[in-house]
């Protein structure tokens, strides 16, 4: 298993342990990232995502959200010159 760099909860690859392919996940749980994200996203209060899931604590859902600010970060990308 592979460790994101910087973050100590979730896993990027879950060398096919993760029951939806090669997606990350939170700690060893084998919950998808995006699971957790499309929660907060659909307004689940922290009670009632910790209620659905309880063998998530409060800092698995900050660092699932750290982990999706971060892939989909701004990054700085060189424009091609047209003329």
């Amino acid at each position: 298993m592979m460790r994101r760099e910087g973050g100590d909860g979730v896993y990027e690859d879950y060398r096919g342990r993760c029951p939806y392919g090669r997606l990350p996940c939170i700690r060893d749980l084998r919950v998808p990232v995006a699971t957790i994200v499309g929660m907060v996203a659909d307004g689940m209060s922290m009670t009632d995502i910790l209620r659905a899931y309880p063998d998530l604590e409060t800092e698995d859902v900050a660092e699932a959200l750290r982990f999706a600010a971060d892939a989909v970060r701004e990054r700085e990308i060189p424009l091609l010159s047209t003329g």
